[in-house]
């Protein structure tokens, strides 16, 4: 067995992640599989994909998902531009809200929680004790680093496909929430139409540990700063900021209105 050769050369806790991970990966993947409709070939891919930074410290022994969450951040990309692009003749600006529509962070936790992705997570006992099973930036990093595995054991066309039955099948529900158009597109739209000016970002603040940083990001309009948000990314963060940003100049409830 792989899991019981990589044994040999391994301290303590590497062996006993391994253990814990074997396991993992004869019996609770099983469940996960029979979800996704996908049997992995390489169980060790799936391991990896579902173990989170905090759970292997310094070791080596496997390594966490952040890999694995860039290859398959760049594959969704590609799947769901594709198919945008295929499903009518829309403008590059529409295909872009509809992508981060689709591929933000908030709609990907979701996925990963109606697929029960947390259950399955590998953390280590700080982060389980902080809600990291729930953690929207967790679940939607796990599920990136999903696709990523997915593409490497299966290849293209199953990663495309899972993208395709969990991911892509949103879009409607998406556009009838009105969350196709993120604020900050909305922001900027209204900063230019009001002083044709482009509103930037600048990041005021971070704080806390390299896996579980909060941001602070302020939106400012020339030298003029209109508000801040926070969040566990610097794309968030400033989400945040412009969402604050419409409330301060009073263009949220314009964007509801142009929305019905």
């Amino acid at each position: 067995m792989r899991w019981r050769r990589r044994f040999k050369g391994f301290d303590r806790f590497d062996r006993e992640l391994f253990a814990t991970l074997a396991v993992m990966a004869t019996a609770s993947f099983v469940n996960l599989e029979k979800t996704i409709g996908i049997r992995f070939k390489n169980k060790d891919l799936l391991a990896q994909a579902l173990t989170h930074r905090s759970a292997v410290r310094e070791t080596r022994a496997i390594g966490h998902n952040e890999r694995l969450e860039f290859l398959g951040d760049a594959v969704l990309e590609l799947v769901t531009t594709d198919y945008l692009y295929h499903i009518g003749q829309k403008t590059e600006g529409e295909m872009t809200n509809l992508r981060s529509a689709l591929v933000n962070r908030g709609n990907l936790s979701s996925v990963a929680m109606e697929i029960s992705l947390g259950d399955y997570l590998f953390l280590s006992k700080g982060e389980e004790r902080s809600g990291g099973r729930e953690k929207d930036s967790t679940l939607s990093n796990a599920l990136e680093a999903l696709i990523g595995a997915l593409y490497l054991d299966q290849g293209f066309e199953v990663a495309s496909q899972f993208c395709s039955e969990f991911i892509l099948t949103r879009l409607q529900s998406l556009q009838a929430a009105g969350k196709h158009v993120d604020e900050k597109s909305s922001f900027q739209e209204k900063a230019q139409e009001t002083t044709s000016i482009t509103p930037h970002y600048e990041v005021l603040n971070e704080v806390g540990p390299d896996h579980d940083k909060i941001f602070t990001c302020g939106v400012f309009i020339g030298d003029e700063k209109i508000a801040e948000g926070q969040g566990n990314s610097k794309q968030k963060a400033e989400t945040a900021a412009a969402e604050a940003g419409l409330k301060a100049k009073k263009w949220i409830e314009e964007r509801k209105i142009s929305q019905k």
